[in-house]
């Protein structure tokens, strides 16, 4: 990973640039944003919201990188203008959960058919080969920004992926830290998540080795950035559970977790499960299609809260 000081100054400041510009554009220097009367910190909050379903102020504050007390007197006017309702945290009683009311969902919807007219206007601009290099550009370049910020060292997608099937030392903190982070972005998650994934993994990895269970790791440059797991041993009657399957931020969409989905189906295939079970929620599109190109069946589905949150639970077999 290349230090700061050894990247060409004429790139940084051709990046610097383009960013300033950018700002200039999407009407950020300006007091308000995407033709609404809220400024743009509270757009982006409306937007995160909605994305996660539900959010604390905490974890709005980390996730906007944001003094708590700015966040607090943000959270108060949207509450005050009708946009956002407050409710008791699952997790917490001493904090709120935050949901967009209707009049919060009527104004999104306003903001994302702005943005959507502004970002495709530009991209009409391009050829349909530039569009694609602007979009994984800026979604690796964003990605960049987020993990130098957390102090976290950015996977570079371009570097090559090795996946074994034995256990590596600090896998168990590994995946964990993988599932607590990209789930409590992408659903909310907090403690009792990560709790029950990290007892989970522990309880598994504890087991005398078995023939019929398997463990894959990815690895880059010796780190751990992706897992998944068959365990061939807690559903009986010749049925597999494939679990704790994972790819870090860096490596999403670049082909690593197909690699580990197929290693471990192969696995199965060999030991003549007759099927392979998974449990996941409603809402992980991407992960979806993945499991429907491999032969998963969606079986049924649930309100429920296993993981610390009420979500719509599904139970996929191949």
């Amino acid at each position: 990973m290349p230090k700061t000081q050894d990247i060409n100054a004429a790139l940084i400041e051709q990046i610097r640039v383009a960013s300033r510009c950018m700002v200039r554009e999407l009407g950020f220097m300006h007091n308000t944003l995407a033709a609404t009367d809220y400024a743009p910190s509270a757009v982006h909050a409306l937007l995160e919201i909605d994305a996660h379903k539900t959010m604390t102020a905490a974890q709005l504050a980390d996730f906007l990188g944001l003094e708590k007390s700015s966040i607090s007197r943000m959270v108060r006017k949207l509450v005050d203008a009708g946009e956002l309702s407050e409710t008791p945290s699952a997790d917490d009683a001493r904090s709120k959960s935050l949901r967009l009311t209707p009049c919060g969902k009527r104004t999104l919807a306003a903001i994302n058919a702005y943005g959507h007219a502004q970002v495709g206007g530009a991209l009409a601009q391009l050829s349909a080969h530039q569009q694609q290099l602007a979009a994984e550009g800026l979604h690796t370049y964003a990605q960049a920004l987020q993990a130098h910020r957390q102090g976290q060292q950015q996977v570079c997608a371009s570097l090559p992926v090795e996946l074994v099937s034995v256990y590596q030392p600090g896998a168990i903190g590994r995946i964990v830290q993988m599932h607590a982070q990209f789930y409590s972005r992408s659903a909310g998650f907090g403690s009792f998540f990560e709790s029950k994934v990290a007892a989970g993994l522990a309880e598994f990895i504890a087991r005398p080795a078995h023939a019929r269970n398997g463990m894959w790791l990815a690895l880059q440059e010796g780190r751990i950035v992706g897992s998944i797991v068959i365990d061939g041993q807690d559903l009986g009657e010749n049925h597999a559970h494939l679990r704790w399957f994972i790819v870090d931020d860096g490596l999403r969409g670049s082909g690593a977790g197909r690699r580990l989905l197929e290693a471990a189906l192969a696995f199965c295939d060999v030991q003549g499960f007759d099927a392979v079970h998974l449990w996941t929620f409603q809402g992980l599109d991407a992960a979806r299609r993945l499991y429907e190109a491999h032969g998963f069946k969606l079986l049924e589905q649930w309100s429920g809260a296993q993981w610390g949150k009420e979500v719509i639970e599904q139970r996929f077999v191949r």
